[in-house]
């Protein structure tokens, strides 16, 4: 396929998140044309590249080194030079750097263009026998489990479908978490290494998919994106947000009240004083036989 690149544009190219055969014709093309490709780890890009026999000239630009690289690349394509963006897989910005470049550009006047393709939280929806009509991307949640369990019990009653990533090794730990704060039977399916030799898609009740991963420590490695059914729509007159002793009452079932009171201070903005009482009260409603 002949494309027309258009001089100082920067194209944004999704490219396979497993399967090589997944990259579009078209986005084998921009690739192949560009002056330059902004990858997330060029390590892993030039495996790609020596598959689709490329040879366009990649430039390093991930979390640590982007601010540093906007000027320079904003000034290749001032200057006309074509650039394309791509990630270590699937579609770049979805939980990968790019962001500042991408806003540079248009700060800039530069004309930016998507070349869709793989994503793997849109892949893991389209099988996960969810609705889909209405859906939230979290991405990864927080890595400690008192930050992670406050953001999911503000996620809990929320009626769009979620989808989230997380890493192998707190997977058991995250699904813990949702069942805590979810319950054991919102239904969810865990998609793991989409596209690859090894590849999973299940479908069933939180419960049932921790289960599931502590029983088999293969479903516990590789890439995984969990879906999770969204909280029954409230009746019309039942529309108020979560109160602050709905977070607390879950958060004091995992953490110490102090760190409860503060969590839940910092997520709502109100003071920890009156949020501490609450939560020591609650603690003590909850400890009691």
């Amino acid at each position: 396929m002949t494309v027309t690149i258009k001089p100082g544009c920067l194209y944004v190219v999704a490219t396979p998140i497993g399967d090589v055969g997944d990259m579009s014709v078209r986005g084998r093309a921009v690739l192949a044309a560009v002056d330059q490709v902004a990858a997330e780890d060029t390590r892993t890009s030039a495996k790609l590249f020596d598959q689709l026999d490329l040879r366009t000239p990649l430039t390093a630009v991930h979390d640590h080194n982007e601010a540093h690289r906007v000027p320079g690349l904003i000034a290749k394509l001032q200057a006309g030079e074509s650039l394309a963006l791509i990630s270590d897989a699937g579609t770049p910005l979805i939980s990968d750097p790019g962001y500042r470049l991408i806003a540079a550009a248009h700060d800039a006047g530069i004309r930016v263009a998507p070349v869709p393709g793989p994503c793997a939280a849109i892949a893991a929806l389209s099988v996960a026998g969810l609705a889909s009509d209405r859906f939230h991307f979290e991405g990864f949640l927080p890595s400690r489990q008192g930050p992670r369990v406050a953001r999911l019990s503000l996620l809990a009653e929320a009626t769009p479908t979620l989808i989230l990533y997380e890493a192998p090794h707190r997977i058991v730990e995250t699904l813990e978490d949702l069942v805590a704060t979810f319950g054991a039977d919102r239904l969810a399916t865990l998609a793991r290494e989409i596209t690859k030799t090894f590849e999973t898609i299940k479908r069933a009740t939180l419960a049932e998919l921790l289960a599931w991963v502590m029983a088999d420590s293969n479903q516990q490695r590789g890439e995984i994106v969990l879906v999770v059914a969204g909280a029954p729509e409230r009746d019309a007159e039942d529309t108020r947000p979560l109160s602050a002793e709905a977070i607390l009452r879950v958060l004091v079932r995992e953490l110490p009240v102090k760190q409860a009171a503060g969590l839940a201070a910092e997520l709502m903005g109100l003071k920890r004083n009156g949020l501490y009482d609450m939560a020591l009260k609650l603690k003590q409603e909850s400890d009691s036989p």
